[in-house]
């Protein structure tokens, strides 16, 4: 009897609106994608069946095994993804998920990268992350197409960088590290770019010099 996970299912692709994707959002989860986050459990087959038979619900990936996942706010992680694929080696899977972006990761990152960071000269300025490895789980978006998706769920749940292989490459503590020390230098820059400038007194006369008499 072969053991082969069978293949995952959900509902076929369809066409997109020109200019409606995030330019990130490369894909959607194909059945090699899904095949990979249920075996990241115990019982994938199981796993894999349970989806099916709800498609568009949340779920629940265990961590520490396929993969450990890297917890940070939406807008840092934006800019951790924009230093990742503009100047680095690119990303693995990556999810957004109740105002959170979940940075899938290679395993051990969970316990490596706090202490990276904490002997980093910018380490003070990146925000709190959450970092989830062994004995972990992490809540993520339907392994679904967006399309089988209420915009509702879209906006709270959805993959940014869909799993679309069995086996795909996972960034580790270091490259982390460098996207996080990126990012939050990106972040004081900007900071220092708004407070040149003084903020505008209200009371002040405000006069059009494109009007001419």
């Amino acid at each position: 009897m072969s053991t082969a996970t069978p293949p995952y299912s959900p509902h076929a692709p369809s066409a997109t609106a020109p200019g409606a994707r995030d330019h990130f959002d490369i894909c959607d989860v194909t059945p090699e994608g899904a095949a990979w986050l249920a075996s990241a459990g115990a019982y994938p087959r199981s796993t894999l069946a349970h989806w099916e038979a709800r498609p568009t619900a949340p779920v629940v990936l265990p961590c520490g095994s396929a993969f450990d996942v890297v917890n940070v706010p939406a807008i840092f992680g934006r800019r951790m993804l924009d230093r990742l694929w503009s100047e680095g080696p690119g990303s693995g899977p990556v999810a957004t998920h109740r105002g959170r972006m979940l940075l899938f990761t290679a395993p051990g990152t969970a316990q490596r990268l706090p202490s990276l960071l904490h002997w980093e000269e910018w380490g003070h300025a990146v925000p709190p992350l959450l970092f989830h490895g062994a004995g972990d789980a992490v809540t993520g978006p339907a392994p679904t197409t967006r399309a089988a998706l209420r915009p509702d769920q879209r906006q709270e749940s959805r993959w940014v960088v869909a799993p679309d292989t069995r086996h795909p490459w996972l960034p580790g503590p270091e490259v982390m590290r460098w996207a996080c020390v990126r990012a939050a230098r990106a972040s004081a820059q900007a900071a220092v770019r708004i407070s040149i400038f003084p903020a505008p007194d209200p009371g002040a006369n405000v006069y059009d010099v494109n009007r001419r008499h």
